[in-house]
Parts: structure tokens; C-alpha cells; sequence
């Protein structure tokens, strides 16, 4: 078995232009008979298979996706900690939904991350740039 160092491709010179991709083919190969498939699966479905049934049926009628409808919060300024205070505060009076709410306070808990890199880059460059400066 090859062993690969680190941060080396298996194939450096990637893949050869011009070769076809197979599900290419493959999909061709549906597509050229996409009418007789179809029929035999909606005969499949009418005959009692459940499984035709289901395949049939997420075509005709796919799963319902919500859609969130946009939500105003009080949460432009103060801190991390007072937006998600205020987050939860919404859940709690019933004004956003428990799963739309959780979705906003991981997107405060990213900002927070990113708030916390922010800093930590700025503290690391005063650092070098003052030990630049006593060199």
C-alpha cells in the first residue's frame, strides 16, 4: 500500500484531460430511456410496490421545505452576550420560533468566533511588532 507524505497529492498531474466522466455516460444511458423508465415505474407503483409508490409519489408531490419568514429582534447593538440574552428572550415570549431562534444564535455564537480570531490576531501583531521593536 502507498504511503503519501503530508500535503502530497496520489496523482500530481490530476486527472488527464478529455477523459469522460462515467456518470456521464450513465446518465446518458437513463436519459435515452427516461420514457420507458418512468412508465415502468408508475406501472410498478400501480401494481402495489411500495417502493415505485414512494419514488412516484417525491416526484409528483416533493417534501415540503419551510421557509422561514424574515424576523425583526432587537439585537443591532450591545454585546455577544446581550444579542443572544435577547435572542432567548424571543424564543421565550413566543415571538421566534425555538428552531429559527437556535439558528440565530449559532449565527451569533459564529460571530463570536470570529470577533475572538479578530482579536487574538490583533494581540499577536502589537506583540511582534513590539518585540520588533526592543531587536
Amino acid at each position: 500500500m502507498a504511503v503519501f507524505e503530508p500535503g502530497q497529492s496520489g496523482n500530481p498531474k490530476g486527472r488527464p484531460k478529455g477523459v469522460a466522466d462515467r456518470r456521464r455516460g450513465l446518465r446518458e444511458m437513463l436519459a435515452s430511456h427516461g420514457e420507458e423508465l418512468v412508465a415502468k415505474v408508475v406501472e410498478m407503483a400501480m401494481a402495489g410496490d411500495a417502493t415505485a409508490l414512494r419514488i412516484a409519489m417525491e416526484r409528483v408531490l416533493p417534501a415540503i421545505k419551510s421557509k422561514d419568514e424574515p424576523v425583526s429582534l432587537p439585537i443591532k447593538g450591545g454585546t455577544l452576550a446581550e444579542k443572544g440574552e435577547a435572542v432567548l428572550a424571543a424564543i421565550g415570549d413566543g415571538v421566534v420560533p425555538p428552531d429559527v431562534g437556535a439558528g440565530i444564535l449559532q449565527a451569533i455564537a459564529s460571530q463570536a468566533r470570529i470577533v475572538e480570531v479578530d482579536e487574538i490576531e490583533r494581540r499577536l501583531a502589537a506583540l511582534e511588532a513590539k518585540h520588533e521593536e526592543k531587536a
